[in-house]
């Protein structure tokens, strides 16, 4: 059955690492995202990479007619859907008080409107076949108040997603859906577009417990867990992946 990454395109990505991982189990993978001739290089690897069909496609996930549009499309290209990796976001680091309400607003409309509108297509297919596995994407920002790269309303996205994670999981019950966020510390990938200096990524990778950052793959193989039989009796749970930076 089909795997759903939204947000797959960035070539250091964690769609990009999770839609390889999904290929070369033997899993059809279809990839959506902004940038539509990135998702179609992430497709072209991921049939490389073993995966039987591969579909990728365009989508601006803050619009719904987008996001339903794609939605069908993958549909009537693949297998029916059954698992969906919420995986579009962006962030910055501009300071409170720095925060135009245009970039507030944008942050909040790709993680969390994203997130939403995304979960909302798919689900009735999910529903239709009685099983399914959602995974969100939150961040160890939205649980300990930013403190790394993404700032306050970055943070504020990412503790929403919990929120709605939650909440669904507990509309969910007994329809063999599970729904789970998974938490990600600072990952060396392309979201940080060289703002970040490799001096301090050096001083992050110390407050961790295993002494480096975390990579896409370490976070692709949490959501190819959540998405197995084996995950089976998680749902509304949040999956830390932050190497001991934050133990609660």
């Amino acid at each position: 059955m089909t795997i759903l990454i939204a947000g797959g395109g960035s070539k250091r990505g964690i769609g990009r690492a999770t839609a390889l991982r999904f290929a070369a189990l033997g899993r059809p993978v279809a990839v959506l995202d902004i940038d539509a001739d990135a998702a179609e290089d992430t497709a072209r690897e991921a049939k490389d990479a073993g995966s039987p069909a591969v579909f990728s496609a365009y989508v601006d996930v803050t619009d719904q007619a987008s996001v339903n549009e794609a939605v069908q499309a993958v549909t009537n290209a693949l297998p029916p859907i059954t698992v969906l990796a919420n995986i579009a976001g962006i962030s910055a680091p501009t300071r409170f008080e720095n925060i135009t309400l245009q970039e507030w607003e944008r942050v909040f409309a790709v993680n969390v409107r994203g997130t939403f509108l995304v979960t909302q297509a798919v689900l009735p297919g999910l529903r239709e076949r009685n099983e399914g596995r959602i995974i969100t994407m939150s961040s160890v920002s939205g649980q300990r108040g930013g403190g790394v790269f993404g700032a306050s309303h970055y943070s504020a996205s990412k503790a929403a997603i919990l929120g709605l994670t939650k909440t669904l999981a507990r509309e969910l019950e007994g329809t063999g859906i599970t729904i789970n966020a998974v938490a990600p510390s600072m990952v060396d990938t392309d979201i940080t577009h060289g703002a970040m200096t490799e001096d301090r990524k050096a001083e992050l990778a110390k407050t961790t417990l295993v002494g480096r950052l975390a990579t896409p793959d370490d976070v692709a193989g949490v959501i190819v867990f959540l998405a197995s039989p084996d995950s089976s009796y998680l749902t509304g749970a949040t999956i830390d992946v932050n190497g001991g930076s934050h133990l609660h």
